[in-house]
């Protein structure tokens, strides 16, 4: 009879190891450098195409952990050793392979169900798919998450209210789908989900594995009906594996180790109950009696069980199966072979970015309102200043209040500022585009809308006020008061690519912007500046600087002011900039114009080295330390190629031998 079972057992292992697209993790290990500490301890598993594998636990067991090892997506504060093979390849740190869906995943609200997709799938799908190939993409992944009727509703924002949550999740988990991987990880799919909501997410979680696909989700607490939908299941506890097998067989894994599962109790509850090692603490505190002990005591019985039990010599031996079947020269054909170009992806980003824009309201279009309410204030104010000696310093003074508040006004512009930016790092944590796209994309996007507020701003001065009424000098007011405009939404841009938060950046903006402004003529001449920082090198490096020089230069050339005695010849425009506002003119005012295009260029460029460096889930001192240290990246390989198998549905074999 024991042959007989071994015979069996054998030729259900052969089964496995000629499936195809296989995920296996060997000896998994991550540790926190600082506080150090073990998040995942030798975890070894296995997930196959065609069954669905969840990774339940309590909080801080792991689960999220073990995902973003997986997939590549760990901080670089951590150390991690093992094996990560996914279909006889190591696992690489840009695997396209593999797709991770964040239990949180942020999108732009102003856009609608079907837009959102479609602009992520000419994002990454090949360039060589034509329109109508990349639409049906988008309509099938809409029918297949049954997003049919919130399709042309729009996600949500500030001022939009838009889908549900278990549409987002849907949505966010056809954002991944688009592009056909062979892995699929996601984390906590049913968070924040009633309980129908939950259910449907897993159901098409099924439908999606059932289609040859390796699905693994992590998941709290299901209910028995979600439960039952899955195939397989990992228990984590502290980092360590509870139990790993057929999920049907978990109730008598616990029973056979001394702890059934009552009658009318859910499983996962039961399961929960007996790893949890968060309220043994709190139960600790007063008194250290043995029930605070027992759930502790009842953990390490489980994992000491299933580190004897059959489950486990089942799962090493099927891996060892998988690794020696990986070692034959296959290839993954992907389903979606090829890439986007950069042109496209540009045209694509650009686009999409501009729509944003248009649609929300607080992005331009009320900043342009306040603008046009600023330059009317403005324009009162200083109501036909004409050229008698009291309007020598009050058109210094116009000139000052024009950039203060445009400079002022700016700031309303960073809290969406940081919000694109944050869907920005979770497009790019996935590969879908990179940061000079990003960048570029940003700069023409915005463009006509700083053309529509400097061209407000400038016709409202303009006729208000009476400055040089000439063309030529509105035309370069006009141009330089665009400059000034982009370049300080490069620095608001460089800020929030730099904070945790809208406070955060509000504060850091602030200090930035002031220190820009303290050095330039709207608060003191440059040669009354302190040579010492402020003038040397600060004055130079303030746009604040260059457009007010560049501003006065341009209405205070050619104009004669009356004498403050009446016998006296008139002022030139020229003495008024020398002797009163402190302006040289050894340069031309095109010059300060060329400097501020000179800024913009820094500024986008500092943008797109913080971007490329910043918030990155493989950093430069990682990727040095997997260098110099092969054990740590032993598992996720940088340069060595692993020969890879083909991918093929099959049918899908239990993971336990039971």
């Amino acid at each position: 009879m024991v042959k007989r079972d071994e015979i069996v057992i054998m030729k259900e292992e052969s089964s496995i190891c000629t499936r195809r697209g296989v995920l296996v993790w060997e000896e998994l290990t991550v540790e926190a450098a600082r506080p150090k500490k073990k998040l995942l301890n030798n975890a070894t598993g296995s997930a196959l195409p065609g069954r669905l594998l969840a990774l339940m636990g309590p909080s801080g067991s792991g689960k999220t952990t073990l995902l973003r090892s997986l997939s590549g997506r760990l901080a670089g504060n951590v150390v991690v050793t093992g094996n990560v093979v996914i279909g006889g390849k190591k696992r690489c740190f840009k695997c396209r392979e593999v797709s991770y869906v964040d239990t949180e995943e942020l999108f732009l609200g102003t856009l609608t169900v079907k837009e959102t997709l479609a602009y992520s799938a000419n994002l990454r799908l090949p360039s060589r798919m034509t329109r109508e190939e990349i639409s049906k993409v988008v309509e099938e992944t809409i029918i297949q998450l049954g997003l049919e009727e919130c399709a042309d509703s729009r996600l949500g924002n500030w001022h939009l209210r838009g889908i549900s949550s278990g549409e987002k999740k849907r949505l966010s988990i056809g954002l991944e789908i688009l592009t056909q991987p062979h892995v699929l990880l996601l984390d906590e799919p049913t968070s924040g989900l009633d309980s129908a909501s939950a259910f449907y997410v897993i159901q098409t979680l099924c439908s999606i594995a059932n289609d040859g696909k390796v699905v693994v989700c992590s998941i709290h607490q299901p209910s028995n009906e979600i439960f039952n939908l899955f195939d397989d299941l990992l228990l984590l506890s502290s980092g360590e594996t509870v139990y790993f097998g057929e999920a049907k067989m978990a109730l008598k894994f616990f029973a056979d180790a001394g702890f059934p599962c009552p009658t009318r109790r859910n499983p996962s509850d039961h399961f929960l109950l007996c790893v949890n090692l968060e309220f043994d603490v709190i139960n600790a505190a007063p008194m250290r009696s043995e029930a605070s002990k027992k759930t502790e005591d009842i953990r390490a019985t489980l994992i000491e069980c299933y580190k004897n039990s059959e489950q486990m010599i089942n799962a090493r031996r099927r891996i060892q199966c998988l690794k020696s079947n990986f070692q034959g020269d296959h290839v993954i054909k992907s389903n979606v072979s090829g890439s986007t170009s950069c042109w496209k992806q540009l045209y694509t980003l650009t686009h999409r970015s501009f729509l944003n824009m248009s649609r929300d309201i607080g992005y331009y279009w009320l900043r342009i309102f306040f603008y046009s309410l600023a330059a009317a204030g403005i324009g009162l104010f200083f109501f036909h200043l004409g050229t008698d000696k009291d309007s020598i310093l009050a058109r210094g003074k116009c000139v000052s209040f024009i950039y203060g508040f445009i400079i002022c006004l700016s700031f309303g512009g960073l809290p969406l500022f940081i919000e694109e930016l944050k869907v920005f790092y979770g497009e790019r944590s996935k590969g879908h585009y990179g940061e000079a796209v990003f960048v570029l994309s940003n700069i023409l996007s915005s463009f006509p809308f700083l053309l529509v507020t400097s061209f407000c701003v400038v016709a409202i001065t303009y006729s208000m006020v009476e400055l040089h009424l000439v063309l030529a000098q509105s035309v370069f007011f006009f141009l330089n008061l665009l400059v000034c405009l982009s370049v300080i939404e490069g620095c608001l841009m460089v800020v929030a690519s730099l904070v945790p938060n809208v406070l955060m950046g509000i504060g850091a903006a602030t200090g930035v912007i002031l220190f820009m402004m303290m050095c330039s003529p709207i608060f003191r001449p440059q040669p009354d500046l302190p040579k010492f920082f402020w003038r040397y090198p600060m004055s130079y490096l303030s746009f604040a600087t260059w457009a007010v020089q560049g501003q006065l230069k341009n209405d205070m050339l050619g104009l004669e002011f009356d004498p403050v005695i009446p016998v006296n010849p008139k002022i030139k425009g020229e003495q008024v900039l020398k002797l009163i506002f402190g302006v040289s003119l050894n340069h031309d005012k095109w010059w300060d114009i060329t400097a501020l295009v000179a800024l913009f260029i820094a500024h986008r460029l500092i943008l797109f080295l913080v971007l490329r460096y910043n918030k990155r889930q493989i950093s430069p001192l990682r990727w040095f330390y997997a260098k110099v240290r092969p054990r740590y990246g032993e598992g996720f390989s940088l340069s060595k190629k692993q020969p890879r198998i083909a991918f093929k549905k099959q049918q899908a074999v239990p993971l336990s031998a039971e």
